[in-house]
């Protein structure tokens, strides 16, 4: 996958970024959100061996800004399900001074629409920690509903007890922002 829209892209991670992912992937500032504060302690090779197993079902993606990697996305088909048109996605801009720019609805709207569009996609679903109000109201400007709230249905890294949002989309109640 490529897709770019101004100065973002969008494109497949490659085995040359894991090293890249690995000190993202490693440093608790930016995994703290997704439960890991301590990082989830993944070595670059682990992290090449799993990009190299990437299909058309379960993608990792690099978002690069001016050609410069600042975060990463990722999507996966309901695993060991025929004919499934339900993707989830995830997302991180990692580096901290490009996050809060806009970058995120923006990046979203492109994968969303490459899926619903281009992989026929019928239905995009996502969760995030209930304390993380600056992606829920990301979410929601794109079109995504609060579908359920898990409370204290998860302990992080450190053993506290968190919650978390189920958020889904359809075709129809999509807000696309990279057009």
């Amino acid at each position: 996958m490529f897709i770019q829209y101004k100065n973002l892209t969008l494109r497949n991670a490659t085995v040359q970024d894991a090293a890249l992912l690995s000190s993202w992937w490693n440093d608790g500032a930016v995994m703290a959100h997704a439960g890991f504060p301590n990082g989830i302690g993944q070595e670059s090779i682990e992290i090449a061996a799993r990009i190299k197993e990437d299909t058309e079902e379960h993608r990792r993606l690099i978002i690069a800004l001016d050609n410069s990697p600042i975060g990463e996305m990722n999507y996966i088909t309901c695993p060991n399900q025929e004919n499934c048109k339900t993707a989830e996605i995830g997302i991180k801009i990692c580096v901290f001074s490009e996050q809060e720019k806009g970058y995120g609805k923006i990046v979203l709207s492109m994968l969303i629409s490459f899926l619903f569009y281009n992989l026929g996609y019928q239905k995009i679903i996502l969760d995030t920690n209930l304390d993380n109000k600056r992606a829920q109201h990301v979410y929601e400007k794109l079109g995504f509903r609060k579908q359920r709230i898990n409370v204290n249905s998860w302990k992080n890294q450190l053993g506290e007890l968190q919650s978390s949002i189920d958020y889904e989309l359809i075709p129809e109640d999509f807000v696309n922002f990279a057009k």
